[in-house]
């Protein structure tokens, strides 16, 4: 039986997740285009068709994300995620092929009924680390590696749309990526999941704890009372208990609450125990995971669109009786711009994500510091409409300033809703359908963001008051500021314990940088 570390299969892992971001994303660059060549409704409404063809995705993946989340738990991870991917992939196939907007609404959808990635990888990423002090760092894995799709998927949306326009020569008139101007960033997609596919069917082993291989004795083998134990040299390289740890034999928790390892394994058919797994703990994180993500993917919605809109100038202003701009219409940027501003977006998350965010961690904690990320997070919303008002020489510094704040609160939050998700979880076999209603509630907002924000831009602009979206975001974002000081923190036993693990959280968030340790 081949052997590979933890730390390599964790990095198999990232590969593979990074099937959704590429998926989700490389379409914002063209979305709104694209729904304009299909020719549906006004020219006006675009942008609320153009959420509809976004949020498909995210609805069919809602509607099944529990349901993948209980199979990984009977049949085991890895084929759940290969099925996940393949999925995918033929979902980006489907969408490069569409010739009108319900094709196109039917392939993001496959894509999503078959994609229940995000709690199973979670949940792998959970059952992978067995050390507490590398748990922030490997939960802080997988927002990094949303960060690399979001540069690779709007960088190829933005880049290999309408191949025919940018390189007449090498895709001539009348060719199929004339008639069909959005397949060629598709396939590249669908080749880049490919490999993905390939990579985690090779190299990527099961984690389900219950499905692991066991040692079988040889037939001849007789044990008695008096057959002597084991001697030393056979013994596990690895002590069940690490009984010199300040722990004592027993595991604690990075921020101070025990590991699900230390409870006790409860199966959620005895009676009581799904109120039990099920707390007000559990249930309050996710709520505040799933706020954040419907107003994170507003905001992901309504970037390129605001972008790509016709800057009003003065003349039109006063056509429509306004003596003064206002905040309305967009920054009339071109598609490749977009595309390039999208890219550099997933450059400032990364540095956000290997530098801000441990940094932070380690000197706040991580659970004020989702108190204040939280409650700052409304101002990420109420400045990109004055990019409206902003200088022309000004106007790129200006929106990568807009863009370093949002990441920085955004890729900073998101891990730390995983981690305590999973801290606040009372049993590692419910693990798996705990991560899985989390992936549900988020794909759930995912699906209702996108046309809501859509509506409310195209409402907004009827009113030459696009900034309305934007407002609107904000005040889901202040309704989050308000939700999160409603879930229950649960207190050490004495001041004493408290400050011993507030050392202990300071030393091993500090590790989440580090990539020299290996989970073996």
């Amino acid at each position: 039986m081949r052997h590979i570390s933890k730390k390599f299969q964790s990095y198999c892992c990232a590969i593979v997740r990074l099937a959704e971001p590429i998926a989700l994303t490389s379409i914002f660059p063209y979305a709104w285009p694209l729904v304009k060549k299909f020719k549906i409704g006004n020219e006006q409404d675009a942008s609320f068709y153009a959420g509809l063809l976004i949020s498909s995705f995210s609805l069919a993946e809602a509607l099944m994300g529990m349901y993948w989340g209980g199979l990984s738990d009977r049949i085991g991870r890895k084929p759940v995620l290969m099925l996940g991917c393949v999925g995918t992939m033929l979902s980006m196939v489907m969408v490069g092929f569409a010739s009108n907007i319900w094709v196109a609404l039917l392939g993001r959808a496959i894509g999503g009924l078959l994609n229940g990635n995000i709690g199973v990888i979670q949940t792998m990423v959970g059952e992978l680390v067995t050390k507490p002090e590398h748990e922030p760092r490997a939960f802080a894995v997988m927002p990094f590696v949303w960060s690399i799709g979001t540069i690779i998927g709007p960088c190829i949306g933005g880049t290999f749309a309408d191949p025919h326009s940018s390189w007449p020569n090498a895709f001539p008139a009348g060719g199929v990526f004339e008639r069909f101007p959005y397949l060629l960033p598709n396939l590249v997609c669908a080749a880049l999941l490919l490999i993905s596919i390939v990579l985690g069917f090779v190299l990527l082993d099961e984690t389900h704890p219950d499905m692991q291989p066991r040692v079988l004795l040889p037939a001849d083998t007789y044990v008695s009372e008096e057959t002597p134990l084991m001697e030393t040299s056979d013994a596990m390289k690895r002590p069940a208990v690490d009984l010199g740890a300040e722990t004592y034999g027993t595991m604690r928790s990075f921020n101070g609450e025990s590991r699900q390892d230390e409870r006790p394994d409860m199966s959620l058919e005895k009676p009581g125990i799904v109120k039990a797994v099920w707390n007000k703990r559990v249930v309050g994180f996710i709520v505040a995971l799933s706020i954040f993500t419907y107003h994170s993917m507003t905001y992901d919605h309504l970037m390129p669109i605001f972008f790509e809109d016709e800057r009003l100038s003065t003349a039109t202003f006063a056509s429509v009786g306004l003596a003064t701009p206002t905040l309305s219409g967009g920054l009339g940027l071109s598609l490749r711009d977009v595309g390039m501003i999208m890219a550099v977006n997933g450059v400032i998350a990364l540095i956000v994500q290997a530098v801000i965010f441990p940094l932070a961690a380690e000197r706040v904690g991580v659970y004020r510091l989702f108190l204040i990320v939280t409650v700052l997070h409304p101002i990420v919303y109420a400045i990109v409409p004055l990019l409206l008002l902003v200088p022309q020489s000004f106007m790129f510094p200006a929106i990568y300033m807009c863009l370093a704040i949002r990441n920085t609160l955004s890729i900073t939050l998101y891990p730390l809703l995983l981690i305590l998700i999973k801290e606040a979880t009372p049993s590692s076999s419910a693990l798996g359908k705990v991560n899985g209603l989390a992936a549900s509630a988020g794909a759930a907002c995912r699906m209702a963001a996108p046309p809501i924000a859509g509506f409310l831009y195209t409402f907004g602009s009827k009113m030459n008051f696009t900034a309305l979206a934007w407002y609107g975001s904000a005040v889901v974002a202040v309704i989050g500021a308000v939700q999160c000081f409603w879930v229950p923190r649960e207190q050490c036993a004495d001041k004493s314990e408290e400050g011993a693990v507030a050392q202990d959280t300071q030393e091993t968030v500090a590790m989440i940088a580090e990539v020299s340790d290996d989970d073996e």
